[in-house]
């Protein structure tokens, strides 16, 4: 169908009423061992990208400690996978589509498994991770060690290490750039998946299988996010020089907010097994001789014995490109997509970290739970997204409807969040005073205070202990601790004058290594909250099968890998991009204690205002959202009126066509 037969660029799906013949074709495309071949294939490459994609989600803590970065420079490090698929997107969705679809993918997973292998490289010529700690006997410069106990030994050691500063000596490398250069090569690699192989089953497949067939692609797909959990929390509580390192003589827990498990390994794993899915695809064929029409139109050297060059198709893709973007249904929904999806990478994105910090749980958990919790729901409404639509048979109309109606009820069911916090950790110095309870306003000048003002604490270290009187401090150094007993994990520090000012004796003047715990609601707040969000995630996504089939049903049929490719390149343009980056500079705003390195220089926040981060984070998606579907809503009634006014042209064309004189019926009416 052309423009000039179709107002607006408007594409009615294919009637569903067919004759005998057809039905014959329609069984015999449904049942295509070929086509079958091809979906199971390509949903091994959406389990294995996806798989990836969410163990990256998963590292966003451990990298950003591991290369003391903060979370802005983070978030350019996520979006980098969207800045590598947006250069080639619109061009791979165009020209792939006329060429060999199955190795072009191909060719494009076996570049997403470099990619992913190259963001474990670091790992890899990078020193071993060092981090201060108190629970050493023995101070060691050259590991970044310090005993931290209030002594005339301190002093000593921090001029130590500042002087090896003053001599040039490095602390870091800037290694980050190496995974942010392979996170772009995995979304080069990853542009061809999506547009060019929901095309290539969109063509073959019966139309009231082909939203079955996306359905069931999509949750093969996220089946692949509950092993990139998984495999996430497994990496993170192993520790990150994992063979290298006597895990006995590493004194900090999973728990600790210094702690970096193994984030390279999953890479490892993940890059693997993205090389073994490519390797299918490069012995499928061209196109299924099941479609005889499909078939010719994909082979015309069998037709016309002429192939056009990429001169003749390059040519064609102007105009293509401007009967795309003059649609104003597509560009309604268009913009209407790009303020949800900023809202969906924030919130993908960020969730784990989120949840870290504000009930206070391990990432290694965290990672665990989404993944066992929230997936398989996601997976649920992905397939009864598509079997609904197959069972009711929806036309565009019902899918935008359906579309819009699920994601305003997940956005209701989403409402109670703002009530589930935990309030910040009690640290001396950061969020309460060293003597009473009165808020501290200058952070930087109250660290250090009466009761260790002689103890020459360095300002660069993180090593909290939990005092007896339920305060956390910065070190034993910080709450004035002038001896120890133990070693390890189990060293205890004692005489600690700071937690003395508290009113406690001295014989309960003692503190632990580790933050003190948060309080036991914080834990059942955290199941709440995941218990919800599973239910969010459940109806939201009976609306995902939908979202792709509008996008490849209000444009010409010859334009749907376009619109597909224009429609995610602008998405990461304008969402996948940008969103971690700015929200990752708003999440920075709200630490109130950041990690010094030993030679200057601000480094990852160990502390943020959970109050703040709160509702910064669920504030600023729900309002994306509600913006989002208010534009989806307008797109959805322009689409009704289209609908209408073309039943309403079709009915007087009936009307005004001449009824032709038939003799024979005559002499029957008589």
């Amino acid at each position: 169908m052309t423009m000039e037969g179709s107002p607006e660029g408007f594409f009615e799906p294919r009637l569903m009423e067919y004759s005998d013949s057809n039905k014959k074709t329609s069984q015999a495309k449904c049942c295509s061992p070929s086509l079958k071949i091809f979906i199971g294939v390509l949903a091994f490459c959406y389990f294995s990208k996806s798989l990836t994609g969410a163990y990256t989600k998963s590292t966003i803590t451990q990298i950003e400690r591991r290369f003391e970065i903060p979370s802005s420079t983070v978030g350019i490090i996520d979006g980098s996978f969207e800045m590598g698929n947006l250069l080639v997107i619109t061009v791979v969705s165009y020209f792939g589509a006329k060429f060999h679809r199955p190795k072009i993918i191909g060719a494009g997973v076996l570049l997403m498994g470099i990619g992913t292998l190259v963001m474990a490289l670091p790992h890899f010529i990078m020193d071993r991770y060092k981090y201060d700690t108190a629970a050493a006997h023995t101070n060691d410069v050259d590991n970044f060690t310090v005993r931290s106990t209030c002594s005339s030994d301190t002093q000593n050691t921090v001029q130590q290490l500042v002087s090896g500063c003053q001599k040039g000596e490095e602390e870091s490398s800037p290694t980050w750039v190496i995974v942010l250069l392979g996170n772009i090569i995995r979304g080069i690699g990853e542009a061809s998946i999506g547009p060019l192989g929901m095309s290539f089953i969109d063509d073959y497949a019966h139309p009231e299988n082909s939203a079955f067939y996306i359905g069931c692609l999509h949750t093969l797909g996220v089946i692949g996010p509950i092993f990139g959990y998984s495999l996430g929390s497994l990496c993170a509580i192993i520790y990150v020089d994992i063979g290298f390192v006597n895990r006995e003589s590493v004194n900090i827990t999973p728990q600790d907010s210094r702690w970096v498990g193994a984030w390279w390994l999953g890479y490892v794993v993940s890059g693997l097994l993205t090389l073994l899915a490519a390797l299918p695809l490069w012995f499928l064929p061209r196109a299924l001789p099941e479609n005889p029409q499909t078939y010719e139109i994909d082979n015309p050297s069998k037709q016309h014995k002429h192939t056009p060059s990429i001169t003749e198709i390059a040519k064609d893709f102007g105009p293509s490109l401007k009967r795309l973007l003059t649609n104003k249904i597509y560009l309604l929904y268009l913009v209407s997509n790009v303020v949800v999806f900023n809202a969906f990478a924030i919130f993908i994105t960020y969730t784990p970290k989120y949840l870290e910090q504000q009930f206070g749980q391990s990432a290694s958990k965290t990672n665990f739970l989404i993944g066992v919790t929230s997936i398989p729901p996601v997976a649920l409404g992905m397939f009864l997204s598509g079997w609904i639509m197959k069972r009711f048979k929806l036309d565009l109309l019902g899918s935008a409807r359906m579309s819009f109606f699920t994601a305003i009820a997940a956005l209701f069911i989403t409402i109670p969040y703002f009530a589930l916090s935990c309030e910040n950790t009690d640290v001396a110095g950061v969020t309460v005073p060293y003597q009473g309870s009165v808020e501290v306003h200058n952070i930087s000048s109250d660290v250090l205070t009466s009761c260790n003002a002689d103890c020459g604490c360095p300002d660069f270290q993180w090593d909290p202990v939990c005092g007896q009187n339920g305060v956390t401090y910065i070190s034993p150094c910080h709450a004035g601790c002038s001896s120890t007993r133990g070693t390890g994990q189990n060293m205890t520090f004692h005489d600690c004058a700071c937690v003395q000012s508290w009113g406690m004796s001295a014989g309960n003047s003692s503190a632990v290594l580790g933050q003190c715990s948060r309080e036991s609601r914080c834990t059942r707040m955290f199941y709440i909250y995941l218990a919800l969000q599973s239910l969010a995630f459940f109806v939201y996504c009976l609306g995902t099968v939908p979202f792709f089939i509008i996008s490849l049903r209000i444009v010409d049929p010859e334009l749907k890998s376009l619109s597909m490719g224009v429609l995610l390149l602008v998405l990461r343009v304008l969402g996948g991009i940008p969103a971690p980056i700015y929200f990752g500079a708003l999440i920075d705003s709200t630490c109130v204690k950041w990690g010094l390195k030993k030679c200057g220089g601000r480094g990852a926040c160990r502390m943020y205002d959970t109050e703040t981060l709160r509702f910064l984070f669920l504030g600023l998606v729900s309002c994306l959202r509600v913006l989002g579907y208010i534009l989806l809503w307008g797109a959805i009634t322009q689409i009704n009126r289209k609908v209408q006014n073309d039943k309403r042209m079709s009915k007087d064309k009936e009307l005004q066509e001449p009824v032709l004189y038939d003799p024979e019926q005559q002499k029957t009416l008589k």
